[in-house]
């Protein structure tokens, strides 16, 4: 099977954009339901080299939005700072889905 290079990034805001938000949906609302769509994915997400369930990763997103909350104004700078990449090493998230392809992070989508 083909493998495809995207970033995480790419993942989740794709999930996001394929059931419509209602426009007066708060940050925290939009931030709550796209880490339920990484808690409810099938895929396993690898951080650091160490592969984790979806919950996990959920968990570890949670943890990571509670650190940034303040800087945090908008979806984009969520998935930026608490959904992307290890504030420690700087490496994106790869992804494995279901059916074992890898998704690769795109480098042009990280800072």
């Amino acid at each position: 099977m083909k493998s495809f290079r995207f970033s995480l990034l790419i993942l989740i805001v794709s999930i996001a954009f394929a059931s419509p938000a209602k426009s007066a949906e708060s940050l925290e609302q939009t931030i709550s339901y796209l880490i339920d769509c990484v808690a409810n994915s099938k895929a396993t997400f690898i951080r650091n080299g160490t592969s984790h369930t979806p919950a996990e990763a959920a968990e570890h997103i949670r943890a990571k939005y509670a650190h940034f909350k303040k800087e945090i104004k908008t979806p984009e700078d969520f998935i930026r700072l608490s959904a992307s990449k290890s504030p420690l090493s700087g490496k994106p998230y790869p992804v494995r889905l279901p059916a074992g392809e890898g998704i690769q992070p795109h480098q042009g989508f990280t800072d």
